[in-house]
């Protein structure tokens, strides 16, 4: 499966579409923020109120997966979690679409506007930072685990990580040298890995909570952003991203993690089993990810190796031994 490309969204048509939407003037001021996935625009009103537009990429949600993914930061924000929710229209709508056509071909771009919230990159290393950061992750579970999210990705091995192979597989993208080794690999290890989610629980969480999304604002504290990635799945999911190495390294920054989510949430320490696994889940979602963008004009560009035998030779090599590595945790 492919995900659509933003060739046709100028700068121009996402402030029309903005000011269209939210009845707003813009000054015309636009800042592209970094995004592998999708368009990000820092603007500003004439007034000199900042705002951020997030322009999603086509084919990758439905219009119900964005609104679970709204709903859950609306939830958070209710309890004074530190979270930016989406703003809503006169109308109450929190998203929006607009169409546009040129020389023949079409686009449909949903996007959603929220008010620029400015912070520092956050990077824990004492054991306040970290149980700030733990306590900031119960807080968010804590509200997550109130509500479903019908229409997001369930984070399991079987089968979504393993629908991700099949799709790399039937499209013929793996290098014909790299495919029995990297199957062997994948198919084997998601078999192997299925029995411990069955009993692990399972609620709404943020998904890709990498320290990249942790913001730090001076006089205010931490911030989750970009919950884009949203998703079902174990909590640990979203403990073992900010985790500065593999997880027999890191009990000291779990120690502390968890003494802050815990007074917040409780916490089923027996999944901590899952880490290792979670992160072999995540190598093949983000080969499955890029690969939905490899003919985005902006992706061609900026990786203009992917796909290449060299390429496939490398995460061939890393998929296996992360597999030795949950194989060895085993035994």
């Amino acid at each position: 499966m492919e995900t659509g490309s933003f060739e046709l969204l100028s700068p121009d048509r996402a402030l029309r579409a903005v000011e269209n939407a939210y009845g707003i003037e813009l000054d015309g001021t636009l800042e592209s923020y970094p995004s592998y996935v999708n368009r990000v625009y820092g603007m500003r009103g004439v007034t000199g109120e900042r705002w951020v537009a997030k322009f999603y990429r086509p084919l990758r949600w439905t219009e119900q997966a964005i609104l679970d993914e709204h709903r859950y930061l609306a939830d958070c924000a209710s309890e004074e979690i530190p979270v930016v929710p989406p703003v809503a229209a006169s109308d109450g709508r929190t998203l929006h679409d607009t169409e546009i056509q040129e020389d023949g071909a079409a686009e449909t771009f949903r996007f959603a506007l929220f008010r620029r919230s400015g912070g520092r990159t956050f990077e824990p290393e004492s054991a306040d930072d970290l149980e700030r950061l733990g306590s900031l992750l119960g807080r968010c579970h804590s509200v997550g685990a109130r509500a479903p999210a019908p229409h997001r990705l369930l984070c399991a091995p079987v089968p979504t990580t393993a629908s991700y192979v099949d799709e790399l597989l039937a499209d013929k993208l793996v290098h014909p040298n790299c495919v029995k080794e990297l199957t062997e690999a994948c198919r084997g290890t998601l078999d192997a890995i299925a029995p411990r989610f069955e009993t692990a629980p399972v609620q709404r969480i943020h998904g890709d909570c990498h320290r990249g999304n942790v913001i730090d604002r001076p006089g205010d504290g931490l911030a989750l952003i970009d919950f884009d990635d949203m998703m079902s799945g174990p909590p640990v999911q979203d403990l073992w991203l900010v985790l500065p190495d593999h997880a027999e390294k890191s009990t000291r920054e779990l120690t502390y993690l968890l003494e802050g989510y815990e007074r917040f949430h409780p916490f089923d320490r027996s999944t901590l089993g899952l880490i290792e696994p979670l992160r072999f889940m995540r190598m093949i979602y983000f080969l499955v990810w890029r690969a939905r963008q490899r003919n985005d004009y902006w992706f061609r560009g900026n990786f203009p190796d992917w796909g290449t035998e060299a390429f496939w030779i490398k995460e061939t090599e890393d998929l296996k031994e992360q597999a030795a590595l949950i194989r060895a945790s085993r035994d």
